[in-house]
């Protein structure tokens, strides 16, 4: 890994700190993408935005596949998928979700990652890398790093999905809190928080991370000598009145309706800061 010693120790004891959240979490993980409307449209964003790169037969790495909802998405495709998570019991979890839907046949193996190290990888490995989840958001120093090791090993024409936090579409989606950060603990924290999307400036943050603009986002895979295909928020109106949408849910036709404008919304350049995730796709540049 790159980065200085003190830098490396930091980055290590924060990723620590992840995988401890992610095993405390457990099952609740699962729930994530369908306890709410809001949580279902982003699932269904997420869906479609990676559903325009898969084929049947590819080889995949997933990333952070944590319970499994998106392993099965892979598998019902007709891929390959080597799963993949820093945190163990979420790998535990996958392996039981998967086999009762049916798909445990897609699963090549599973393994414990972190996405800062895909040595284990020879180049050229995988048609496709899913990193859902914000994985990227976890490698705090060393997301250049993570990212390059990512375009390392998909084929010249393979192409890395990913998503990452958003900075100023977690500061919409939860504003309530977000404004208290100056108010508990001065306006230097909340500076450092906007200036650098690092949770970790926030004293006693157990669920720590850093967030991007689309703007940054951008830049990194163009440093680590990628090109942007295509990019997304996770979500946009969906964000909004939370009835009014349930409303809409009742009804197939209107559901349908609304998750083809949202989705179209979403993938607009102007709203890709807006949603709690920035979805990414980017190929190797030639």
């Amino acid at each position: 890994m790159t980065g200085a010693p003190d830098e490396a120790s930091s980055s290590d004891r924060s990723v620590d700190a992840i995988r401890r959240y992610y095993d405390d979490l457990g099952e609740e993980e699962q729930d994530r993408l369908t306890k709410d409307v809001a949580g279902r449209v982003s699932f269904e964003i997420h869906h479609r935005f990676l559903a325009q790169y898969l084929t049947k037969g590819q080889r995949v790495l997933e990333i952070g596949a944590g319970p499994g909802r998106f392993t099965t998405v892979l598998a019902q495709h007709g891929a390959r998928v080597v799963v993949t998570d820093i945190s163990p019991v979420q790998l535990h979890l996958n392996e039981l979700n998967v086999t009762a839907a049916g798909h445990e046949h897609a699963v090549e193996v599973r393994r414990t990652l972190d996405i800062r190290n895909s040595s284990r990888f020879p180049d050229e490995s995988f048609d496709l890398v899913l990193a859902y989840g914000g994985p990227l958001s976890y490698a705090f120093d060393q997301e250049h790093h993570a990212l390059a090791g990512l375009l390392r090993i998909v084929k010249p024409d393979g192409v890395v999905v990913a998503s990452v936090m958003s900075l100023w579409g977690s500061w919409r989606a939860r504003f309530p809190g977000a404004t208290q950060l100056a108010i508990r603990y001065g306006t230097d924290i909340t500076d450092a928080v906007v200036r650098t999307g690092d949770l970790r400036h926030v004293p006693g943050m157990v669920h720590v991370c850093r967030m991007f603009t689309w703007e940054q986002l951008t830049a990194l895979v163009t440093d680590c000598g990628g090109e942007i295909l295509s990019g997304s928020a996770s979500n946009w109106a969906s964000l909004e009145d939370q009835t009014v949408l349930a409303d809409i849910e009742r009804s197939p036709q209107l559901w349908e309706r609304f998750l083809a404008y949202e989705t179209a919304a979403c993938a607009s350049l102007g709203a890709r800061d807006g949603g709690t995730h920035i979805l990414v796709a980017a190929r190797r540049r030639a």
